[in-house]
Parts: C-alpha cells; structure tokens; sequence
C-alpha cells in the first residue's frame, strides 16, 4: 500500500465521533428515558422501541468498522 493510501484509512473506534453515531446515542438515550417515564415496563412497545434505537447505533459501529476492513 502506498504511503498515501494509509493515510486516507481510518483507525477502526473512529466511528464514535461521527455525528450519525452521536445523534443515534442521543436517540437511543431518548427512547429509554421516554419509555421508562409514558409506557408501562410490561408492555411489548418498551421492547421493541429500545431494540430499534440500539440497532440503529449499532448498525453505524458495524457499518464503520466493515468499511475499515474492506479499505
């Protein structure tokens, strides 16, 4: 790999200071505290909202660290 190459590669974490990967934490962050606080912990909506705001965080850290593997 030329010098010039490595030097566009990102380091693999570098994902958690990207702004989709911040405002997805504040999303996530939001959706638990509005659960815990307007839906009953026994219903099935708490579940499945939380999964869906973790997998949207989750999906950019796997996105990132893919993208760094395949560079």
């Amino acid at each position: 790999m030329r010098e010039e190459e490595q030097k566009r590669l990102r380091a693999g974490g570098g994902y958690r200071t990207l702004r989709s990967f911040r405002t997805t934490t504040v999303i996530y962050d939001a959706t638990v505290s509005f659960c815990g606080r307007f839906v009953s912990s026994t219903s099935r909506t708490v579940d499945q909202m939380v999964q869906a705001a973790r997998s949207g965080r989750q999906n950019i850290a796997e996105g990132s660290r893919a993208s760094v593997a395949s560079s």
